[in-house]
């Protein structure tokens, strides 16, 4: 046996690497033993270990166009094949009725047509998908390699992206930083009942868990509470409990479970409020069931279609401007739309043409843009007509209106009155104490009878809405507002600033959020309008196409039944309103008569009825008919207009004031060429 010589002690130890030398940085290249070596960054290194753990991503890939498919498949069936067979049905249970049949008959058309319609989409977005793939397919063979490889990998990114595990749901949920992950079964670990329960109790409510938090199919998270206090008590305190739980109030929500101690607590890890929605509506027309299924109106916290019954209970709707209210109003005015047994009487509180589309169409029994005077003789229309509708009530033995006694009544009134300020505002016009009355009387006594409220306003004060108004309107959505007083306005006394809903603290206000009143769903929540335009996209006018549709089926579009309102009001004023007039644009003229001549003789003489006098100079007479009418009227186009109409030159009217003799128009001489 050898020995390895010892080194002599004098001689320095032998080493690799020098003492004290600099430690190499990442993604340089450094000297070993003579060899040159790179070393690797450590953010590659991730890279790498990645893709060798998920195979090159190729299960993902795979999983990624599955799904594609799979979606576009459900996307062009949807759920139309379900929708004409339910029509078919109906039509087939409708079998001896003859208004029922047909009325079936033509939603299994329009459901088919739709159906075509959405296929047609469908199938050019395959095709372009199937040209686009093509295009790429004979690149690649062509031998391109330029575009090959960035082909090759947006094809590839695409399938891995859809095919992530994360498309999954396998997220962290209760707040991003704890850490918190779902198991396999989507109940979360105690972590996460532990949050809950400290928060809870943070509130000062002590609880045992009956379910634990437990991943939804949808993603959200919901567990099952019993508390040693009410549903209620909690329900109040939800602003608190979102932020004990780091999450916004849309985010949360409390419902009563089995019994009053019981809550339901919901968590989502997203606002549900952040993006629009378009309405159902433009999916599938109608027709809709107002008085037992509801007008869809917009979607709550947990996703669900939040629907208005158009039955015994009158509504309000309060916001600023902007704040989303006249689309909260569309879809109410949309949805009775397609329910023929609903007369629409609407009364605008602007000139725009925000309703016209309904007058168009032959949808308004009513239509009418501001007028006061007409406002009120509507009133008087209503009450008259809720006696005689109550005297027969007494004869049908019933009191207050029912499903069967709908039609024997004359259908359910919807009275839609767009910027009550316009007409309730102190000192906005004469009669307004005595619309006040009317209105305040038809709000208390005349939902039995089946006529119905909807006032909207921007300005949700008590001087516009009386609390004797404000009080009998059940249903109540209160959008964005300036106060905490006017939101109390809409939604109750008290409310704000005692914990309950606020909605003068929207934060951030979206357009057609609100707190909504729903009586039919019992308790007040958080709910925002569809998306619904006519402006840029045309989707009123659409939707009333088939609300005309159905209504003429019926025998139920203006003009087709005998309608005692229109009747009481062309004997009160001369002139008709029905489907928005002569023109169809909320301006009342003779019924059956669309002449314009006719028309300003009219509104001429309403100008003079207003001022209270019985000849006006043509000056101030254009300025009124322009403020009203016509926002382009000019003296010089206004004289040939009344020329044309038959009326003439003006005439000299004797003094008026400081003019010795000016010339303009008398209220004898209209009066005489006009026939009511």
């Amino acid at each position: 046996m050898t020995t390895a010589p010892q080194q002599p002690a004098e001689r320095p130890t032998l080493t690799i690497v020098k003492d004290n030398a600099p430690e190499p940085v990442e993604g340089t290249v450094v000297e070993h033993q003579d060899t040159v070596v790179a070393t690797r960054p450590a953010w590659l290194a991730v890279v790498q270990d990645h893709v060798r753990a998920n195979r090159m991503y190729a299960p993902w890939i795979a999983r990624g166009y599955w799904r594609l498919a799979r979606e576009l498949f459900a996307s062009y069936h949807d759920d139309y094949p379900q929708m004409i067979a339910t029509a078919k049905a109906a039509r087939k249970a409708a079998a001896g009725d003859a208004a029922a049949e047909a009325k079936a008959h033509t939603l299994v058309q329009i459901r088919r047509a739709d159906y075509r319609r959405h296929r047609l989409i469908y199938g050019a977005k395959t095709g372009g998908w199937a040209a686009l793939a093509g295009t790429g397919f004979t690149v690649t063979t062509l031998g391109a390699p330029l575009l090959d490889i960035p082909l090759a990998l947006a094809a590839l990114g695409l399938g891995a992206w859809r095919g992530r595990p994360a498309a999954a749901g396998q997220q962290t949920l209760l707040a991003s930083d704890t850490g918190v992950t779902t198991t396999a079964s989507g109940i979360i670990p105690s972590s996460g009942d532990e949050k809950i329960l400290a928060a809870l109790k943070k509130l000062g409510f002590d609880g045992e868990i009956i379910e634990p938090l437990t991943r939804q199919p949808d993603g959200t998270l919901a567990m099952i509470v019993d508390l040693d206090d009410t549903v209620t008590a909690l329900k109040g305190r939800t602003e608190s409990l979102a932020g004990a739980l780091k999450r916004d109030v849309p985010m949360v929500d409390v419902s009563k479970g089995a019994h009053a101690n019981q809550a339901h607590i919901w968590l989502s890890d997203t606002d549900p409020f952040e993006t629009t929605r378009p309405s159902p509506l433009l999916q599938a027309p109608g027709p809709i069931d107002a008085w037992n299924d509801g007008v869809p109106v917009g979607w709550g916290k947990r996703g669900n279609t939040v629907r208005l019954l158009i039955r015994n209970q009158h509504a309000l709707i309060g916001g600023t401007t902007r704040s989303g209210k006249g689309v909260g109003m569309a879809n109410l005015l949309v949805g009775a739309a397609m329910d023929p047994r609903i007369n629409l009487r609407i009364v605008a509180g602007k000139e725009n043409g925000e309703f016209d589309a309904l007058g168009r169409a032959g949808v308004a029994a009513t239509y009418f843009k501001p007028d006061p005077a007409r406002l009120l003789a509507l009133t008087d229309a209503l009450i008259a007509d809720m006696d005689r509708r109550n005297r027969l009530l007494g004869k049908l033995a019933k009191s207050k209106m029912t499903e069967d006694t709908i039609m024997q009544l004359g259908g359910i009134e919807l009275i839609v009155i767009d910027e009550v300020a316009t007409y309730t505002g102190p000192g906005s016009h004469d009669d307004r104490d005595q619309l006040l009355e009317n209105l305040m009387k038809l709000a208390a006594v005349a939902t039995g009878a089946g006529i119905l409220l909807v006032l909207t306003t921007q300005l949700p004060q008590v001087d516009v809405i009386p609390t004797r108004l404000s009080m009998n309107c059940g249903t109540k959505w209160a959008m964005k507002v300036d106060s905490g007083t006017q939101s109390n306005t809409i939604l109750g006394s008290g409310l704000a600033g005692s914990g309950g809903p606020d909605a003068s603290k929207f934060d951030p206000p979206r357009p057609g959020l609100g707190w909504l009143n729903n009586p039919f769903a019992g308790g007040t929540d958080l709910a925002r309008s569809f998306d619904l335009d006519e402006d840029e996209r045309g989707e009123v006018t659409r939707l009333m196409k088939y609300a005309a549709k159905l209504r003429e089926d019926a025998g139920r579009l203006a003009g087709q039944w005998d309608d005692p309102i229109e009747q009481h009001l062309t004997a009160a004023t001369g002139l008709s309103s029905t489907a928005g007039g002569p023109e169809r644009n909320g301006r009342p003229g003779r019924a059956g008569s669309p002449d314009p001549g006719e028309i300003l003789i009219a509104r001429v003489i309403d100008v003079l009825a207003d001022a209270k006098v019985d000849r006006m100079k043509t000056e101030p007479l254009v300025e009124a008919l322009r403020e009203r009418w016509y926002p382009d009227l000019t003296p010089d186009r206004f004289k040939g207009a009344m020329k044309g109409a038959g009326v003439g030159s003006p005439v000299t009217l004797g003094p008026i004031g400081e003019d010795k003799n000016p010339r303009g128009f008398k209220l004898q001489t209209l009066t005489s060429l006009h026939r009511p």
